[in-house]
């Protein structure tokens, strides 16, 4: 199981675009029309063979939309794993779990399939289960997505973080649900994933519970912050922070 692409959600689209390109050196985005079934505009980015991705609610009474009102203002939306295997048999285990599945979708004779788990059930934020065959194709980056990569800068998303008034019990979930265990390590609650990890902290922003911060393995972390402090995008603790998320930064 891998952590393959992370979505924000953004107010302004266009403005969000611009300083993420700017700030992480990303190539030319891929908008992805499946996103409009769901009242929403995007744009997709791979990071070496991952993905980053902003929605926008392009009309009223979306997920995304009320999510913006919830959380006030632009902030993470959602964690995409990739996995193995059988779509029919996960989602059977998600039913014995008690997780419902919000959305769900199989096309190409099962080759690509996701399912869209309700954030209550699993806490923080959605999360979705996604098959790809083969698996370095990722239907969501476009059919040329390796034409869009560019590492100058970014070289992979490696983490995630999320935060909720029970840690514990938020990451003793997601592990259920990804059948890896969950270890509290340097004072944080972790579940390791195939080439990174998911960590699970206290609410401390007034936010309440959501995603709040990702990691991106990058070739200068100095420049980067440079970078977004030229945008404002660098808060005063030195952290970047893009479409009102947390952007950590791992030598690479």
């Amino acid at each position: 199981m891998r952590l393959r692409q992370i979505a924000l959600v953004g107010k302004d689209l266009d403005a969000a675009k611009a300083e993420i390109v700017d700030v992480l050196g990303l190539g030319q985005d891929y908008p992805d029309p499946g996103v409009g079934h769901f009242g929403l505009h995007n744009a997709v980015w791979p990071i070496g063979d991952t993905f980053l991705e902003v929605v926008s609610p392009m009309q009223a009474g979306t997920t995304a939309g009320r999510l913006l009102d919830k959380r006030g203002g632009d902030g993470g939306y959602m964690v995409i794993m990739q996995i193995d295997g059988d779509m029919a048999g996960t989602r059977q285990r998600m039913a014995d779990l008690g997780v419902r599945i919000v959305h769900q979708t199989d096309r190409d004779d099962g080759k690509v399939a996701y399912s869209h788990l309700h954030p209550r059930d699993v806490g923080g934020a959605i999360l979705s289960l996604d098959v790809m065959v083969p698996k370095d194709r990722w239907e969501w980056g476009g059919p040329d997505w390796q034409a869009n990569v560019k590492t100058d800068t970014s070289l992979e998303i490696v983490g995630a973080e999320l935060q909720g008034d029970d840690p514990e019990a938020m990451a003793t979930r997601w592990g259920e649900v990804m059948q890896r265990p969950a270890s509290y390590r340097d004072g944080q609650w972790v579940v390791g994933v195939d080439g990174g990890e998911i960590r699970f902290v206290p609410v401390t922003d007034g936010r309440g519970e959501g995603l709040r911060a990702f990691d991106v393995k990058v070739r200068d972390p100095e420049a980067v912050k440079a970078r977004a402090r030229a945008r404002g995008a660098l808060d005063a603790d030195g952290t970047v922070k893009l479409c009102g998320t947390r952007v950590e930064l791992v030598k690479g």
